[in-house]
């Protein structure tokens, strides 16, 4: 009974002076409110320039960035409006000493006010902890932003409940148990919010893409370096410049290429095939080999490997007047060797990955030979340059082994 004893004296004076009961209660709650709320903006004011000055002094103390990240993102300043809030709760019993029913509406504001002013805290915190933790080099291509979202979606899930709890004047826990009957309609306004905090979830316990990965998805056209993952949405930055903006949940339910695995490697695939035409396929003469021996890469490899054969079929008595019998070199094996040599020395190949020409199945265009190799440069452009180079040398190697590139006939080309 204090407090509306004090809240109370105005009321006795105005009567003393003469005004009527009626007008003494109203002049009374109007005065009384009206220096309620200077006082509180006053106290506002005073605790905002202590706490500015604290937390400036304690930002120039203090080697961390953790309270410079709190001052941008103003928590001391929403940490100084508590204690007027609490003042304006002390206060309003005095002030609606008369009207109850004015009492409890009051109650409510400040009350809802307090769960917006938590939740406001706790935004800024969470923003001030995600700042910070974004300049430590071990946390930079984690989604920080994800983690954020999902802690702001359970504090305003819960704020949303407490405030409809404070509204409806029903108890937190009763109010609960009634929204389970709801829960299928929350679910299916939510779903999309569901569906990315869920994936956020996996996508970060299974580490399937980090800011910074290249990562290909055809479904969203999506080619080029992932900046932003939070809990509904992926933002890749594609190599023209433009955004793409994805799911989150179609990470884990759609099919996309992650190419980190290849950039933190030691180099990154060439797989790529000329098409030969079947018909200049050929066993070497000797004249032939002869030629070929003016090729300084395989020189070697031919004297060895002629030699060997014409041990073998010295040994089994081939009759070679018909070049078919025993054992024979032909002009695409030879030419299958030349490249491996040619890209054992190539200085862009990195030799201590898989290096190998291997020849594929036949098609009705001819027999693709296909080099499968590793630049030691993974960059994009230098990639490119690399594959035109040995590409542009093997093409035109062909005609020195007498083999023949396939293509389609001009009448083809013409009609097609």
């Amino acid at each position: 009974m204090e407090k509306r004893y004090w809240g109370h004296f105005l009321h006795d004076i105005l009567v003393d002076k003469g005004v009527p009961e009626n007008w003494a209660i109203y002049l009374n709650v109007i005065i009384l409110l009206v220096l309620g709320i200077v006082l509180v903006f006053l106290v506002d004011f005073v605790i905002w320039k202590i706490l500015r000055k604290f937390s400036a002094a304690m930002a120039k103390r203090t080697k961390t960035n953790f309270d410079n990240f709190a001052v941008t993102n103003r928590l001391p300043r929403f940490l100084a409006h508590i204690f007027p809030l609490l003042l304006a709760l002390e206060l309003a019993p005095m002030v609606f000493y008369d009207f109850q029913y004015a009492e409890n509406i009051a109650f409510k504001v400040l009350n809802i006010l307090g769960v917006l002013l938590a939740l406001r805290i706790a935004r800024s915190f969470f923003q001030t902890v995600r700042d910070y933790l974004k300049t430590l080099p071990r946390f930079k291509d984690k989604p920080i932003d994800s983690y954020i979202q999902v802690f702001m979606f359970f504090a305003w899930a819960a704020g949303i409940m407490t405030i409809l709890a404070i509204v409806t004047g029903t108890d937190i826990w009763k109010f609960l148990t009634g929204l389970g009957a709801a829960s299928a309609i929350l679910l299916l306004i939510f779903r999309d919010t569901i569906l990315g905090f869920v994936a956020s979830i996996q996508v970060s316990i299974n580490d399937m893409v980090r800011i910074g990965d290249w990562i290909t998805f055809e479904k969203y056209g999506a080619d080029g370096d992932v900046i932003e993952i939070n809990l509904a949405t992926v933002k890749v930055q594609n190599f023209d410049k433009t955004i793409t903006t994805i799911p989150t949940y179609a990470l884990i339910s759609d099919s996309f290429k992650n190419w980190r695995g290849m950039q933190s490697s030691g180099g990154r695939r060439i797989k790529r095939a000329v098409i030969l035409k079947q018909q200049s396929i050929r066993f070497l003469t000797p004249d032939t080999i002869e030629e070929l021996k003016q090729i300084e890469l395989i020189r070697d490899y031919l004297d060895d490997r002629q030699r060997k054969i014409d041990l073998s079929n010295e040994e089994k008595g081939v009759d070679k007047s018909v070049l078919l019998n025993g054992r024979n070199m032909t002009n695409l094996g030879v030419f299958r060797k030349y490249i491996e040599s040619y890209l054992e020395s190539h200085s862009a190949i990195n030799d201590d990955m898989i290096l190998m020409t291997r020849q594929l199945e036949p098609t009705s265009q001819g027999i693709p030979l296909e080099i499968y190799a590793f630049s030691s440069d993974k960059r994009w452009q230098n990639y490119e340059y690399i594959m035109a180079d040995i590409f542009d040398h093997v093409l035109a190697a062909v005609p020195y082994f007498n083999l023949e590139v396939f293509e389609l006939p001009t009448a083809l080309k013409t009609s097609s």
